[in-house]
């Protein structure tokens, strides 16, 4: 029984890192969406670079400790940051900017929202 309690308590952690996985992409998000720059990496701006840092950061180590534990439950990884990870990089002149962008994210995420 320690062996499925230790597994139901993994599982409750999942989901939290996931939960706070989430709410910390939609605030990034929202900030990109109302114009703030460097989230999706579209320009070489190292002051945008440096501001999205530490949001960056935060994503990669909460996705880390989601993909540790997933693969302790035997369940698929965490396919959000991987899509947001593709998301992201240089982009040509015909691409939406990143406000647009992280709007359209923002409708995936939640499309019951008005946008």
């Amino acid at each position: 029984m320690a062996k499925a309690d230790r597994l139901a308590r993994l599982d409750d952690r999942r989901c939290e890192a996931e939960a706070e996985y989430l709410t910390a992409l939609v605030a990034a998000l929202q900030a990109t969406a109302a114009g703030k720059w460097g989230l999706f990496g579209h320009q070489r701006d190292k002051a945008a670079q440096k501001r999205a840092a530490p949001v960056l950061a935060e994503l990669d180590e909460l996705a880390e400790e989601i993909d540790k534990a997933r693969d302790q439950l035997a369940m698929p990884p965490f396919d959000l940051h991987r899509e947001f990870l593709a998301a992201r990089g240089p982009v040509g002149p015909e691409a939406v900017g990143e406000p647009k962008q992280a709007q359209a994210w923002l409708d995936r995420l939640d499309p019951g929202q008005p946008g």
